[in-house]
Parts: C-alpha cells; structure tokens; sequence
C-alpha cells in the first residue's frame, strides 16, 4: 500500500520539529507496509506511536499541524461537512465532503489561513474557481462553488471517485499504447473545450489527471490557468516560469508574455511521452537542471525507449514536444484528429512529417522495402560499377609503375 499525503505530512513535520529522525520514518513506514500487507492498515503516526519514537501527545500536536496551522475547518464552511482529507500540496489542503442541500458527495479545497494573507495567493485561488467555472466538459473537472467563510477561502468542485494517471504510472510502470491514446484523447478534448473559450490550463502533468472508475479522464487543478488573451496577468508574470518542471514547455520556462495553447500541448506531449515509457522526457538533479533539457538537450525518441509503440505514436509525441512552439500541432483538434488515426491503426496527418513516407507506407500496407540492383535510367553509369573501375584502373597504374622499376 503506498504512502498516503497525510502520513507523509505527518513524516514530514515530525521530523521538520526533531521529533523523530528520516532513519525513524523510514522503520515506521516498513511497519506499515508489512501491516499493510497482513490487511491491516494503520496510519504512520499510530505506527510512530507503538514504535516509541513518538508519545501520544506529540502525536496529537502533529496532527494538529498538519490541519494547517489553522484548525479544521469542518464547521465553518456552511452548507458542507468535511469528512475526510484526500490530499494537500503545496497551497491547499482538499477534503472530501457531503453537501447538505443536495446530499452527494463534493471536494472541497481549502487555502490554509498562513496563505489567506498573502493577495497574490488568494487571487490564485479564485482565479482558479473562476476558470473552472466557465468550463463545463465532461472530461474537465467541474466547479461548484467558492467563498470564504471564518477566514477560510473553500473552493468546492466535483468529487471524482478514482486515482490519478501520477497513482497508475506509480504502479503499472507505463500503459501500453491504446490505453495511452484513449487518456490522452480525453485530456485532448478537455484542453479543445478550454482553449476555445480562451483558456489555457499550463500545468497538464499526470497528477492533474483524474481516472474515474469508469476510466474517464478529467483534467483538474486550473491553479495556474489564465485567459491567452488576459495581458494583464501575462505582463505580471513576464520572466517567471508557472508551471511543473517535467512537463514544462520551454516558453514557459523563460517566462515570455505570448504563451498561447501551443504550451498545454508540449505539456501533454510530456505526460504522453511518460505514459507509454513509464520516463519523464528530461530529468536532473534540480528542477533548473531539467527546465535546461527542456530547452536545449535532444529528446530521446519514445520508441526507442519502448520499441512496442508504433512509430505514428513515437512521431506524434516528438512533434508535441518540438522545442519551438511553430513546429507544434497548431491546436488541439489537428492532435485530435491524428489520435483519431492512430486509433485506428493508421498514419497520422499532421505528424507525418516526422515520419520517413516511403518507409511507412509499405510497412502500413505489410509490404517490405527491398534494394534493387536496377541500373540507373539517367544514362550514366551506376555509383558501384563506377568506383569499382576507378580502382581497376589505379591497380593498372600501380604494376606499370613497379614493372619499370624492376627493369
């Protein structure tokens, strides 16, 4: 069973506050896998508990901490009851949450009250609530409601019942090729219905896709998304790169003004690219280290990484990932349509270019490619017959020379 973010929120400050040491987490963690694997799942702060590097006391303050500084807020948000933490980063916590008026089940994402003083961060937020609201797609994650209430900011959203494509990647490796069209058409779809109504989302990474238990795809997390054409936000942000370092496009990392679609289609080529070789396209020692193979090392064809994707595939994914944005797809729907093709077993149209022509033509059709010794129809020789004259006649003047020699 793998680490939930709780139990890594409590490792985390407990070993941030010197209440147990990363050689303690590490024992508690083998403890809880070895549970785990008995059927008997118990959080790491119990575990920390009955190992003795932790009292019950501390524990309680811990889990206090990991509310958020803040206390829960699970009586202050009218209208819903929070039942259960689900997952927290880097500028929320998110809950699942019954609400009451319509008595079905919603996620809730809470700004800890540490951030609610900070304007930037709050604008963030409801940015993101804004955004989401505009969308209404089945393979984007809907927005219900946002406020604020006893000095909480909530944002409530649909609840998806579910893992992510990061939980599957994690376990499976990599998908094989038709599953990994199948997501990303969907992920393709959400991104279409986005960008026409002005959006751009530029943090499309496995983490903010949602597989349902049906095996419906849903782009979440419009934390960063922003109106193209909102010159305002862009010129506030010029020179700052917003975005994931692994599946980062390169406009982004320099932080230019005029980053349009183009740039949620690199970062979908980058979480193709690690959906069928289980590979981030570039990694490094720090997150500067990868944004700089971002924009100037080769990328490492897919194919060659798994030979088992077709080689339509492997072009499709190198052309989302071109470096300069004028060599991209020029929309989502051109990708659309050539994973509608590949779907189907055939060429893509539009990345075709990165394909040889001849070569997959013939393999298309089963046939195979074979040299010929046919002679050449311009009238001149062919290029063996005319190197190997060439040395007849150097070995002629070669004996000529040592036979004058000898005389």
């Amino acid at each position: 069973m793998s680490e939930t973010p709780e139990d890594t929120q409590i490792g985390r400050i407990a070993v941030e506050r010197k209440l147990a040491t990363t050689a303690e987490i590490q024992v508690a963690n083998e403890q809880k896998e070895r549970l785990s694997s008995n059927g008997n799942t118990r959080p790491i702060g119990e575990i920390l508990v009955d190992l003795g590097f932790i009292t019950r006391t501390q524990l309680s303050r811990l889990q206090g901490a990991n509310d958020d500084s803040g206390g829960r807020p699970a009586q202050q948000i009218p209208g819903y009851q929070l039942q259960k933490k689900i997952g927290a980063g880097a500028m929320a916590v998110v809950y699942r949450a019954k609400q009451i008026s319509l008595d079905r089940t919603v996620a809730v994402k809470v700004l800890p009250r540490r951030l609610s003083k900070n304007a930037e961060f709050v604008e963030r937020f409801y940015r993101e609530g804004r955004a989401a609201a505009q969308l209404n797609h089945n393979n984007i994650v809907q927005a219900i409601d946002v406020g604020e209430a006893g000095g909480f900011h909530y944002f409530v959203m649909e609840y998806v019942q579910g893992c992510s494509v990061y939980d599957e990647l994690s376990d499976a490796k990599h998908y094989d090729e038709a599953e990994a069209i199948a997501i990303i058409r969907q992920i393709a779809q959400a991104l279409h219905h986005a960008h026409e109504r002005g959006f751009i989302h530029r943090d499309v990474k496995p983490k903010n896709i949602m597989i349902t238990e049906d095996r419906v795809a849903k782009l979440a997390d419009m934390g960063l998304a922003r109106e193209a054409s909102d010159l305002e936000a862009a010129m506030a942000e010029a020179g700052r790169a917003y975005g994931t370092p692994y599946y980062i496009s390169p406009e982004q990392i320099r932080g230019e003004v005029d980053v349009d679609a183009r740039a949620d289609l690199y970062s979908l080529g980058a979480t193709f690219y690690h959906m069928v070789t289980g590979r981030v396209p570039f990694e490094g020692p720090t997150p500067s280290a990868v944004m700089h193979k971002h924009l100037k090392e080769p990328l490492t064809p897919p194919d060659h990484l798994n030979t088992e994707i077709t080689s339509g595939c492997g072009a499709m994914i190198e052309m989302l990932l071109a470096k300069n944005r004028d060599d991209r797809y020029s929309g989502a729907k051109q990708v659309l349509e050539d994973l509608e093709l590949l779907s189907r077993g055939q060429a893509p149209r539009y990345a075709k270019q990165h394909l040889d022509h001849d070569l997959f033509g013939t393999l298309a059709t089963g046939q195979i490619v074979e040299e010929t010794d046919s002679p050449a129809t311009d009238g001149r020789a062919p290029l063996g017959l005319t190197i190997g004259l060439g040395i007849l006649a150097l070995l002629s003047v070669l004996i000529n020379l040592i036979l004058l020699a000898v005389r």
